[in-house]
Parts: structure tokens; C-alpha cells; sequence
């Protein structure tokens, strides 16, 4: 399962406001891909839903997630943080076991796996 707070929730429903988009049809896609110093990157984008997404609501919200990417996520909770080192959307995911300085990437426990996304 994936959750988002409130500040989270808030936020994408001011984009997808600000985009004409509805709710109900678009979501926010969270995934990963290969990339960064600790190996994996997440992907945030705002998104249709495709046929092999799992889809999990909350806050009114659809989050949606590939089924390669749900493994690594699995338990995420998505945040909107906004302080003096910038603005923007933190994952933060139980499955990680080291992640860069910067905090753009990240590594799990059974990284072989992942190659295939």
C-alpha cells in the first residue's frame, strides 16, 4: 500500500486543479528506474491510469504505481516538504537501506532484482 499526507494530498490536488485535470481520472504515478549514486531514482509524475497499475486511494487521491516499482515502494508514504533547501514531493519508503547525500537516490535490500526496471 501507498499514502500520502495531507500536506501531500493538498499540494496535487492544487496541480491537477491548476491543470484542468480531474481527480477522479488522473493521479499521481509513483515508480522507480535505475539511476543516481545509490543506484535508484523515484519517479514522480502526474498520470492516466494504465491497465497494469495498482492503484491505491487516498485523501480522495489515486496513487499509481507499476507493477515492477511496487515491490521497492511497497509502504511508501508520499509527503510535500517545503523548507530552505527547496520545495518538492519526499518519498519516504521502510524498503531503503542506504541512500545518497543529497537524497535523490536510494538502494534497497535486494537491488538485483530491480535491474529489470
Amino acid at each position: 500500500m501507498i499514502t500520502i499526507t495531507d500536506k501531500g494530498a493538498e499540494k496535487v490536488r492544487d496541480f491537477l486543479a491548476g491543470q484542468n485535470a480531474d481527480a477522479a481520472a488522473a493521479g499521481l504515478r509513483v515508480g522507480i528506474r535505475g539511476g543516481g549514486c545509490s543506484g535508484f531514482q523515484y519517479q514522480l509524475a502526474f498520470d492516466q491510469q494504465r491497465d497494469d497499475d495498482a492503484v491505491f486511494e487516498d485523501h480522495g487521491l489515486k496513487l499509481l504505481v507499476d507493477k515492477a516499482s511496487l515491490p521497492y515502494i511497497a509502504g511508501s508514504v508520499i509527503d510535500y516538504q517545503d523548507s530552505l533547501q527547496g520545495a518538492g514531493f519526499q518519498v519516504n519508503n521502510p524498503n531503503v537501506v542506504a541512500a545518497c547525500g543529497c537524497g535523490s537516490s536510494f538502494r534497497v535490500a535486494d537491488e538485483e532484482q530491480v535491474s529489470a526496471v
